[in-house]
């Protein structure tokens, strides 16, 4: 399973998702976009949005920090 944060060094809700996966066990890659411009204009490409945490499962992807969606996409109970 591939799993990719976009985020900022700013954002609550990205270090809250970063826990969730710590706490879950879940690898992941955090990709930096405040200080990455061409993984900016991809992660705004892939979902439309502007703000982070960008959460991409898999090529599912889930905008903000939403636990119910977290867990359906990564199989977690």
């Amino acid at each position: 399973m591939a799993v990719k944060i976009y985020t900022t060094p700013t954002c609550p809700w990205c270090k809250k998702t970063k826990e969730f996966f710590k706490e879950n066990k879940i690898k992941f890659k955090e990709i930096d976009v405040a200080s990455d411009k061409k993984a900016a204009k991809e992660m705004i490409e892939k979902s439309g949005q502007m703000g982070v945490p960008v959460i991409d499962v898999d090529g599912t992807l889930i905008v903000g920090f939403d636990e119910s969606k977290l867990k359906k996409a990564l199989k977690l109970k």
